[in-house]
């Protein structure tokens, strides 16, 4: 194994995406799957914060339109609405709430996601009184202690000790649902958001290997080589300045995402032929080579 971070490579990668993102977009988007909001649900409201902590909790191996878009019905759905409400959660039966997920696909694994969504939705009404902001206050805003709360806090369930955010508590889920605070419900009171991680998944990791920000010779688990794509981002975008403010990790997530989903998803896995090269916004960055990513186990020669 010889992997190499290149954090001047980054730096480039990373002002190019953000700019290009927050302008044209990249592949001509600019639009995250989470961002349409339920109908009537005013942004940044109690019922706004439940629907992106609950739908996010189940955000792994999924397409992320498919998951937002199922969310959405469900939650329009007087019939399913309750699936939103932590105190309606305790009192359902989980048999019901198995079925109810099902309904507009807003679960996949049908046992699985149910016991993960009343988990969580069961935690804020038992000790947050229903309401994740009072949870985040608790942690003074801090959000590098959200994340260790979010890893540690634990409840006893017929003597076992059960996660309260199973999920949510994960590397990717936590600063994923850090940043979606951030940008999509406009909570301002978070601190410390330039010590959280970058969400790593499939499309940020793919991205990052493509655009060579991490390169080398590597054959294993695709989550071995997510801790270099962390700290590739934290020392990438260290010294940037964007908006009168200094550039951090979560600020590429969103660009990255964009440009694995609708652009080097296309790339031959390996030569790195993309068919969408020549309308790329980062093709000088394009690195050759093979990155194939198949079944959580990723191959890199570049």
């Amino acid at each position: 194994m010889s992997i190499v971070i290149d954090s001047e490579r980054g730096k480039k990668v990373a002002e190019l995406l953000y700019n290009s993102f927050t302008t044209k977009g990249i592949h001509g988007r600019t639009d995250m799957p989470e961002d349409i909001t339920p109908n009537c649900v005013i942004r940044g409201s109690l019922d706004h914060i439940l629907f992106i902590t609950l739908t996010v909790s189940i955000d792994y191996q999924r397409d992320a339109p498919s998951l937002w878009e199922s969310s959405r019905k469900t939650f329009d759905d007087p019939k399913t609405r309750y699936l939103f409400d932590p105190k309606l959660l305790h009192e359902t039966p989980l048999r019901k709430i198995r079925e109810d997920m099902q309904k507009y696909k807003l679960s996949k694994k049908h046992k699985k996601d149910a016991d993960i969504w009343r988990t969580v939705g069961v935690t804020f009404y038992k000790k947050w009184k229903d309401d994740p902001r009072n949870f985040l206050q608790d942690c003074n805003w801090d959000s590098p202690l959200v994340l260790e709360r979010l890893r540690n806090d634990k409840h006893t369930c017929s003597g076992r000790q059960i996660s309260d955010y199973p999920y949510l508590r994960g590397p990717k889920i936590g600063p994923l649902w850090l940043r979606m605070l951030r940008d999509n419900v406009g909570i301002t009171k978070l601190k410390k958001l330039e010590n959280v991680p970058i969400p790593v998944d499939i499309h940020v990791a793919r991205a990052t290997l493509a655009t060579g920000i991490v390169r080398g010779q590597f054959r294993g688990r695709l989550d071995e080589v997510f801790g270099y794509i962390r700290k590739a981002w934290f020392k990438s975008v260290k010294g940037l300045v964007i908006e009168n403010r200094e550039m951090m990790a979560l600020d590429v997530d969103k660009p990255l995402w964009h440009l694995s989903k609708y652009g080097c998803t296309n790339r031959d896995e390996t030569t790195g032929y993309c068919s969408f090269f020549n309308r790329c916004e980062a093709r000088e960055f394009c690195i050759k080579g093979k990155i194939k990513i198949e079944n959580r186990v990723v191959e890199l020669e570049t």
